[in-house]
This record gives structure tokens, C-alpha cells and sequence, in this order.
């Protein structure tokens, strides 16, 4: 993965957000008016921008309206990343000409400030230099061996003293250290502190001064650590940090994991200070030098643009496309067919299933009727019995003597009929 692609891939997060909102404001204004440009304003200022430089963008936009007479929304992108790029001006790099080149890390708790440290040690350790690290965050529990832990993963060596001692003779020892072993740059790491806190940026002033009288003709970068994620907060931290150090540079972490990295822009017009280096990353390699072009490019990249690692296709190729989409016209036209003739066997299975059921229905009618046939019969048998069991039982002489009277009488009705 290239440089311009790792800056691409940090910024996925702002360049949705942002773009997303500016395409679809595009998208529902068809004239340029001043409703469009408070919506703009209104829009960038959310995007993190900040209140005066979206005031400043808008304003040079409505200038080119004028000037080139633009009438649509849609012809207003090219002229708003025009805008930007030459609001953020020329790239500017770390100066580590000299000999040794001090680089003093500054920042708040938890901006990234050890982890930045780290990077850059491995880096210019890459670049076969040689690097010193001074451990001067001597307040925080466990910074000392956490940097500790950096410098052995970079190679490279460190100074350090007791945990709670004075930061300035930190610093005051690594300066010496390094003229003693020829080092080509010491890195300075120092005390995360608030930027309200007088007694802190008192010291810092302290550790600068001393970095001045001990490295005379060095070349000398104060760099500010900030934290992408804290959005408008970050740039006044950098103002304060800028009334108490002499800040060269803003080293601008967590720029892959926030939406917020239109604060690169106000940083460089609100404050004049350049950012000269972005994290985009966990990895070693992932503290990147600033580039003004690719973060404009990779900001303001759309989805039909080829991708930066991306051949265009030959005739060729285009043919080959082609006859792969003719044969998976083929193969889809095979699926139909197949998925018809299963839908018949379907059909016919139903039809089977069907006739199944109505034959079951009969099969059990007919056993329903021959059930109550067999119970008429039952019935009957059960009286002829109980007949018998009168004429054998108890009473059986009872039942012979009626029996007998009634032939008897019916014999005599027949033959006085016959008489007569």
C-alpha cells in the first residue's frame, strides 16, 4: 500500500461524512443562490472546519461564481478543492539537517504523544540514523517503560532517569549524550499536561529554554501532538500551546478513526502552523508525512474514479468482459430452465399428493360406514341374547307362560275369523 493510498483509507471517514453532505446539498439546490451558500456555511462549519475559515471558503466561492459565471451546483466541486488546497499552501518536512536535529513532542494526556515517539524513532532508525530518545515524562506512572518498550522494538537507545525526577535534566543529559555519540537526532519526550495548567506550561517553557542554550545551532522542531477525534478542540489547544512553546509543526494522530479531519484545514489558516505529519494507523508505518495534494485528492475523491492502484482496461480485456458476461447470460438462461422443470415436478408431486388425500378421504368414509354396519349388527346379536338369557334364566317360566298365552289367544282370534 502506497503513501497516497494510506492517507486515502484514514480519511474514509471525513470523506464520507463530508462529501456525503456536501453531494447531497449539491444535489437539492439547481441555482446558485444565497439560500445555497448559507447551507454551505452552515455545512462546513459542522464538518469541522471551523466558523471563520468556512466564512472565508464561501466568500472566495462567490468570487469565482462571479468571475467564471457559473450557474449550476454541480460545477462547484472542482472550485471548492481548488479553494482548499490553496488554503492549506506547501508541504513543509521535519528539518533534521543538523547535527543532532532536536525534535521536542509536546501535547495533552492521551493524544498519542508516546506511540507518535515510537514511530518516528523506528523511522528515522529505518532511514539508517542515528536516534536517541530522552524519556522526560517523568510524572506519569509507567511512561518511562512504556517508551522503553518503543525504543527496543525501534532499536534504538534512551535516556532516562528515576520516575518523578526533574524533566529539565532529562533533557539536560540527552542533549549531552547526544553531541558525546554523534547522534543525528534526539527525540524529546515530555509530560502530557492541560493547557490551563500554569505550573505545566511553565516547565515546558523551562525544557525549551534549556533545549536552546544546549543545542545552539541545532535545528530545532517543537511538534504538537493532537488528537484528530477532539474535533474544534484540538486547534485551541494549539493556540494555547503556541502562547508557551514556539510550535514548528502539528503531528495530527487518529486521523483513521474520526470523521473530523476537516480540522487540518482550519489548523493551517486559523493558526498559520503547518501539519507536518498524520497517523493513519496502529503500525509503525503508519505516521505519514502530510501531503496537502493528497489529502485534497483523497478528500474529494468520488466512486467513479479509478482507484489509485487501479490499470485501465485494453480492448482486450473489455472482450474478455464480454464473453464473460455472455456466458453467464448462458448460465442464467440454463438456471430458468432447470428452475422450470423443477417447478412442474413440483406441480405434479402436488397433483399426486393430492389425489393421495381424496382417496384417503373415501378410504376412511368407507371404513366409517362398515364400522357402523358392524355395530348395527352388534346391537342386534346383544338382543337376541338377552332373549335367550330371559327364557334360560330365573324368570324363564314367566316368560314362558306369556309367550304361550299370547299364541293361544291369537290362535283363537284366527279361527273365529274363520267362522265367520
Amino acid at each position: 500500500m502506497n503513501i497516497f493510498s494510506k492517507i486515502a483509507a484514514g480519511l474514509k471517514k471525513t470523506k464520507d461524512s463530508m462529501m456525503g453532505k456536501l453531494e447531497a446539498l449539491m444535489n437539492s439546490f439547481t441555482k446558485i443562490d444565497e439560500d445555497f451558500f448559507e447551507e454551505l456555511e452552515e455545512l462546513l462549519i459542522t464538518c469541522d472546519i471551523g466558523v471563520e475559515t468556512s466564512l472565508e471558503i464561501c466568500g472566495e466561492l462567490r468570487k469565482k461564481v462571479k468571475e467564471k459565471g457559473l450557474t449550476e451546483t454541480v460545477q462547484l466541486m472542482d472550485e471548492l478543492k481548488e479553494i482548499i488546497t490553496e488554503m492549506l499552501g506547501e508541504d513543509k518536512s521535519l528539518d533534521v539537517s543538523s547535527k543532532p536535529a532536536v525534535i521536542l513532542v509536546i501535547g495533552v494526556n492521551g493524544a498519542g504523544k508516546t506511540t507518535t515517539i515510537g514511530k518516528l524513532a523506528a523511522r528515522y532508525k529505518n532511514e539508517c540514523k542515528n536516534v536517541l530518545v530522552a524519556a522526560a515524562d517523568t510524572f506519569r506512572a509507567a511512561a518511562i517503560d512504556q517508551l522503553e518498550v518503543w525504543t527496543q522494538r525501534a532499536g534504538v537507545d534512551i535516556v532516562k532517569h528515576e520516575e518523578g525526577s526533574d524533566p529539565a535534566a532529562v533533557v539536560f543529559d540527552a542533549v549531552t549524550a547526544a553531541k558525546a555519540r554523534d547522534i543525528d537526532v534526539l527525540i524529546c519526550d515530555t509530560a502530557g499536561r492541560l493547557h490551563n495548567k500554569k505550573n505545566l506550561m511553565d516547565e515546558l517553557k523551562k525544557i525549551s529554554r534549556i533545549v536552546h542554550q544546549q543545542a545552539e545551532g541545532c535545528s530545532l522542531e517543537t511538534l504538537l501532538v493532537l488528537d484528530a477525534t477532539t474535533g474544534q478542540n484540538a486547534v485551541n489547544q494549539a493556540k494555547l500551546f503556541g502562547e508557551t512553546a514556539n510550535i514548528t509543526g502539528i503531528i495530527l494522530t487518529k486521523l483513521d478513526g474520526t470523521a473530523k479531519g476537516g480540522i487540518i484545514i482550519s489548523i493551517h489558516r486559523e493558526l498559520g502552523i503547518p501539519v507536518k505529519l498524520v497517523g493513519v494507523g496502529e503500525k509503525l508505518d503508519d505516521l505519514q508525512d502530510f501531503c496537502a495534494k493528497d489529502f485534497v485528492d483523497a478528500l474529494f475523491e468520488t466512486e467513479t474514479d479509478f482507484d489509485y492502484n487501479y490499470e485501465r482496461l485494453t480492448d482486450g480485456d473489455e472482450n474478455e468482459f464480454a464473453e464473460d458476461a455472455e456466458i453467464s447470460m448462458e448460465e442464467k438462461t440454463e438456471t430458468e430452465s432447470e428452475n422450470g422443470n423443477v417447478t412442474e415436478m413440483n406441480l405434479e408431486i402436488s397433483e399426486m399428493q393430492e389425489k393421495s388425500e381424496i382417496n384417503e378421504n373415501i378410504e376412511d368414509e368407507t371404513a366409517e360406514s362398515e364400522s357402523e354396519l358392524a355395530e348395527a349388527e352388534i346391537s342386534e346379536d346383544d338382543v337376541s341374547e338377552e332373549k335367550k338369557s330371559l327364557k334360560d334364566g330365573k324368570f324363564g317360566f314367566l316368560f314362558k307362560e306369556i309367550t304361550f298365552g299370547k299364541k293361544k289367544k291369537d290362535t283363537e282370534n284366527d279361527e273365529q275369523t274363520d267362522d265367520e
